[in-house]
C-alpha cells in the first residue's frame, strides 16, 4: 500500500482566535513552520530559534508589556498592537521596536524610556533598548481580541 505525501501530514487545528490577532500568527507558525509570514507581519517571531530560557525570558517581556498601559486608550501597550518586535540575543539583551498610535502622541517622547525601565527591571535582562519606528503605521487590525473587546470594537 502506498503512502501519499498528504496522509503524513498532521491533521490541521483550527485556531481559537480572529485571523488578524497578534496571538494568531504565533501559533499558524507552531502548526505550520515552514510558512512565511504574512507581509505586514514584522516582529514578534523572530525570536523563534531561542532556548528555552530566553522563550521564558519572552514571556516574561510580553507580561512586562502587558503592565503598561496607553495614556489614552485603556489597552495595555501589547495588546493595542504597538509592540512590532522582540529581539533577544544570546546575552539577554532585548530589543523593542515599538510604535505608538499616532506620531503627535503626548507620551512620544515618555513612553520608549518607559518601556525600557519596566524590561530592564526584569532580573535576567542584561540591558533594554527600545527603538520606535512608524512604518508600518499602527491601525486598529494589530490590536489583539481582547484589545477589541474591551473598546467594543469585536
Amino acid at each position: 500500500m502506498e503512502t501519499s505525501a498528504d496522509q503524513l501530514q498532521p491533521p490541521r487545528q483550527s485556531l481559537p482566535v480572529l485571523a488578524n490577532s497578534p496571538t494568531a500568527e504565533p501559533l499558524k507558525q507552531e502548526l505550520e513552520p515552514q510558512a512565511p509570514a504574512p507581509i505586514g507581519y514584522a516582529l514578534h517571531r523572530s525570536c523563534a530559534g531561542l532556548m528555552p530560557q530566553q522563550r521564558a525570558l519572552e514571556a516574561m517581556v510580553v507580561e512586562a508589556l502587558r503592565s503598561i498601559y496607553d495614556p489614552e486608550i485603556p489597552v495595555n501597550i501589547y495588546d493595542l498592537g504597538l509592540i512590532y518586535a522582540i529581539d533577544i540575543d544570546g546575552d539577554n539583551r532585548v530589543k523593542v521596536q515599538m510604535t505608538l498610535t499616532a506620531p503627535g502622541c503626548p507620551v512620544a517622547g515618555s513612553l520608549p524610556a518607559a518601556v525600557e525601565r519596566r524590561i530592564e527591571a526584569i532580573g535576567q535582562v542584561t540591558s533594554a533598548e527600545v527603538e520606535l519606528v512608524w512604518d508600518p503605521p499602527w491601525d486598529k487590525s494589530r490590536m489583539s481580541e481582547s484589545a477589541l473587546l474591551d473598546l467594543g470594537l469585536f
